[in-house]
């Protein structure tokens, strides 16, 4: 019975937990299009949920070996971001938010999921990548979890094929040799399915965790993840998990109903023991003695 009281207490603790977070939700995800500059006006980066990416595509990776995008799913999630190496500020942000963000996690890359950089400029090279994968690794500090990290370079077909798949728009502006991009990362299913998308550089490691545990299906993860799961929900037009207000309430009252129910079999069984001490206790004699 004390094990059902501290289970519903660690509940109670997660429901809070969950109430405080659903206050820090942002209230829009950036301007128009209409307020946008001209140069970015055709640039975007909306993932189609469920989207399948196209996971023969041909790439080369930091070693200058010849792969495909299957060769990275099957077995575990993957976290996905477009960039170009040659890139001076923005995409280097989003690899150090994404290195960030996953050394925060105990999930192992390479044994629980797998990170792969796309690079969207079809002149860069392998020792370009491979030099992005040295300082990579060199920040997240965890050694044995190179086998994790990709770094991938390729033709423009199939650049091209794999940013159409991710809605993930760019322009180029030969005078300043510079790209105009969005910046976010993907998570996909084993399948290869785009599952969640987190925007900017920066990506909280409670979303990042939890989309990892949905993209696998619930092979990774702990119980407490699961139930952070009931209580989160994906929310597409923030691209981040907010509080799933009915749930929380729902659980609340279960948990509430619980605790009475909870209470009522604790005194009962303390009713039950002290009848049975009762019933157990030998009744007195008393005997009258004459006088003699």
């Amino acid at each position: 019975m004390i094990r059902i009281v501290s289970i519903a207490g660690i509940a109670v603790l997660l429901l809070a937990s969950c109430a405080l977070h659903a206050q820090t939700i942002p209230s829009n995800v950036g301007p128009t299009a209409a307020t946008m500059p001209s140069a970015l006006q055709n640039v975007g980066f909306e993932p189609p949920l469920a989207g399948q990416m196209p996971i023969d595509l041909a790439f080369r990776d930091e070693t200058g070996r010849s792969v495909q995008l299957r060769e990275y799913l099957g077995q575990k999630p993957v976290v996905l971001a477009f960039v170009y190496y040659g890139c001076p500020m923005l995409c280097s942000q989003v690899q150090q938010g994404v290195v960030g963000t996953l050394r925060m996690l105990s999930f192992t890359p390479g044994i629980d999921y797998e990170v792969v950089f796309i690079s969207f400029d079809a002149r860069e090279t392998p020792d370009m990548a491979a030099e992005k994968k040295t300082t990579a690794l060199s920040h997240f500090r965890r050694p044995g979890t190179e086998s994790g990290w990709h770094f991938l370079t390729g033709s423009q077909e199939s650049i091209e094929a794999a940013t159409h798949a991710a809605n993930f728009r760019y322009n180029f502006f030969p005078k300043t040799n510079l790209f105009a991009h969005a910046s976010g990362v993907m998570v996909l299913t084993p399948l290869g399915r785009i599952s969640r998308y987190f925007y900017g550089v920066e990506y909280p490691g409670r979303d990042m965790r939890l989309g990892l545990v949905e993209a696998s299906a619930g092979k990774i993860g702990t119980p407490i993840d699961h139930v952070l799961l009931f209580c989160y929900q994906y929310d597409p037009s923030a691209a981040t998990y907010s509080a799933a207000i009915l749930r929380i309430i729902r659980l609340g009252g279960l948990l509430t109903v619980l605790g009475i129910v909870a209470g009522i079999l604790i005194s009962r069984r303390r009713d039950l023991r002290a009848a049975s001490r009762d019933l157990r206790q030998p009744v007195g004699t008393y005997t009258e003695r004459g006088a003699h």
